[in-house]
């Protein structure tokens, strides 16, 4: 889960020089990915965060802990499974503050893994990149950001193309120094040279976004 696995060296080894991103990854050396849990704790999150700034995604997501209701022993409120999810209706996760998109796509995606159309768990050890993909597109609601997400959180996948991200486009327009705000097209082509490590220098730009002076948290995700 810390991403402790992560082959961060070979990347930091061949990009450490880049001339525009360099000196971004020698300012954050060592930077790893944490891993959620379950594979579908991060899509779940990721359908929860789409189109809303990350605080917004944050208390989204506490809400529906809470409304789950799981509890350790010790008394934390623990992160519900696909079935405790799929057990809320979709009247509930709108009382609790989802839009009637997230709510139906997320109470969907909670049935499909929890009668086993969507073997997460099992696609961790058997299904290769392109076929889970091909599986989560298939679900309404489930576009190419929450699949490259998902596949980052969920499987460690270091190599999605995460452009359509609007806190990755809005780093990289600082660390380019251009002054009109970057597209899908534009993030796409320079993330591309990083590959197979896309994800992971989106990472980068992640934590470089947070510490922008001007940095507000809107607009962080994509659906």
């Amino acid at each position: 889960m810390l991403g402790l696995t992560q082959d961060i060296e070979s990347f930091e080894r061949q990009h450490r020089a880049h001339p525009q991103a360099g000196a971004l990854i020698a300012r954050q050396a060592g930077l790893r990915v944490a891993v959620a849990a379950t594979p579908f704790e991060a899509l779940s999150w990721a359908v929860t965060g789409q189109q809303i700034s990350l605080g917004a995604a944050v208390a989204l997501r506490r809400k529906l802990i809470v409304a789950a209701g799981v509890r350790h022993t010790c008394g934390l409120m623990c992160y519900p499974d696909a079935g405790r999810v799929a057990a809320l209706t979709v009247a509930a996760l709108r009382a609790e503050g989802f839009s009637a998109a997230k709510a139906n796509t997320l109470h969907t995606l909670a049935h499909l893994v929890a009668d086993g159309a969507l073997p997460l768990d099992a696609w961790l050890h058997t299904l290769a990149v392109d076929d889970i993909r091909n599986q989560l597109l298939s679900a309404r609601g489930v576009g190419p950001w929450t699949v490259d997400y998902t596949l980052l959180r969920g499987f460690g996948w270091m190599d999605g193309s995460l452009h359509g991200d609007a806190a990755v486009r809005r780093a990289l327009q600082a660390l380019l120094g251009a002054p009109d705000r970057l597209g899908e097209h534009d993030a796409r082509s320079w993330l591309a040279g990083f590959s197979p490590w896309r994800a992971l220098i989106a990472a980068h730009l992640w934590a470089a976004d947070s510490a922008l002076p001007a940095h507000t948290g809107s607009g962080r995700r994509a659906p």
